[in-house]
């Protein structure tokens, strides 16, 4: 029988997904611009359901992210940016990993390792000099993030397992490692489960209102950026995120590769544990991500894994967060109607991104061969 002329028969499938040619510049800006304009338009119809005004809450939204008291007009601002600062780090860490196709969902439990090594030093060193405790506890958060980080990278590399379900059940086991902690070897006062506030000396200090955590996340920015975009290893996390097998046909470690960028990717979350515990917190406690683990891991594909885009969609988020809470006081609304407006935005946000980048193709007609 001629191979040509071999008779199959089926259907086309009603609807298929097909890539669009990838657009860039102003044309990008553009449709980007218009889907967070249709984002914003959903949340007002979700407002208006409600029975408020979109307007007065957006404005609302704006002057809690904005607008601080007669006493201090900047303390909005500041508490905004103390909302960033974390959620910044942690994005950029993740988006290392994410770079690679690793698939880091472990920022919560790198976050917490790098504030409970961090806190060591807070609690039994804090007579060190100043500027010297605050290097240790930043580098001490650094490792414990990264070490952590390793543990199912290993894995990964030797045996093969799936480091989106071993990073996930990570962040659990850090979770009661505190409360292993609360309870027994660094609990404050006999009684109750809780570390005591750290001692002055193991505190940011404050540049403009904010502790100097925000100079850190924006160094981290500036740095991550040039890594990712200029260096030999930024390259290499490239190919090997494009495909492994072209990374070791052109001679490179992937293994080592993959371990290095994941200690990377976890260290910058370990960081943020630390900034977290020394300059907002002054002490370690269960609370200390606030789901800025998950948060970034939205951020980071938002901003298509670029640092200074996830930058940018970090100030948007901030924004949202922080200005929700006075929408919410002024306008007497449950705190979980606030969650559902930032959830809509976000999801009609995210819609639009993916038809950025795919269409959907119907089916008109069968077909037979």
């Amino acid at each position: 029988m001629n191979n040509n002329t071999s008779v199959t028969t089926g259907r086309e499938p009603f609807a298929r997904i097909i890539q669009r040619p990838e657009l860039h510049g102003r044309k990008l800006f553009l449709l980007r611009t218009a889907a967070l304009a249709l984002a914003i338009t959903v949340g007002g119809i979700f407002i208006a359901l409600m029975g408020r005004n979109p307007l007065e809450a957006y404005a609302l939204i704006i002057k809690g992210a904005f607008v601080g008291s007669v006493r201090n007009p900047f303390s909005s601002i500041e508490a905004t940016v103390e909302t960033a600062i974390p959620l910044l780090i942690v994005s950029l860490g993740l988006s290392f990993a994410f770079k690679m196709k690793f698939w880091n969902i472990g920022g919560e439990g790198q976050i917490i390792m790098g504030g409970i090594f961090a806190s060591y030093f807070a609690i039994n060193y804090s007579g060190l000099p100043h500027i010297l405790l605050i290097a240790l506890m930043l580098l001490a958060g650094a490792l414990g993030g990264g070490l952590w980080g390793l543990i199912p990278t290993v894995f990964k590399v030797k045996f093969g397992t799936n480091e989106t379900l071993f990073t996930l059940m990570l962040n659990y086991i850090a979770l009661y490692i505190i409360r292993f902690l609360e309870a027994g070897p660094w609990q404050g006062t006999p009684g109750f489960e809780s570390i005591a506030i750290f001692h002055e000396n193991s505190w940011l200090n404050e540049v403009g209102g904010v502790h100097t955590g925000w100079i850190f996340a924006l160094l981290l920015t500036a740095a991550s950026a040039f890594y990712l975009s200029r260096t030999k290893h930024g390259y290499e996390i490239s190919v090997v995120g494009e495909s492994p097998a072209t990374a070791r046909y052109a001679g490179m470690n992937v293994n080592r590769i993959i371990l290095r960028t994941m200690f990377i990717s976890a260290a910058v979350c370990g960081t943020a544990g630390m900034i977290q515990v020394a300059g907002i917190d002054h002490t370690l406690s269960t609370g200390i991500t606030g789901g800025t683990g998950f948060t970034g891991i939205t951020v980071a594909w938002l901003a298509k894994l670029n640092p200074v885009a996830v930058a940018v969609v970090t100030v948007l988020f901030s924004i949202l967060e922080k200005g929700s809470s006075e929408m919410r006081t002024v306008l007497k609304l449950d705190a979980s109607i606030a969650d559902v407006l930032q959830g809509i935005i976000l999801f009609v946000f995210l819609g639009c991104e993916f038809f950025i980048r795919y269409g959907i193709v119907f089916s008109k007609r069968r077909r037979s061969k």
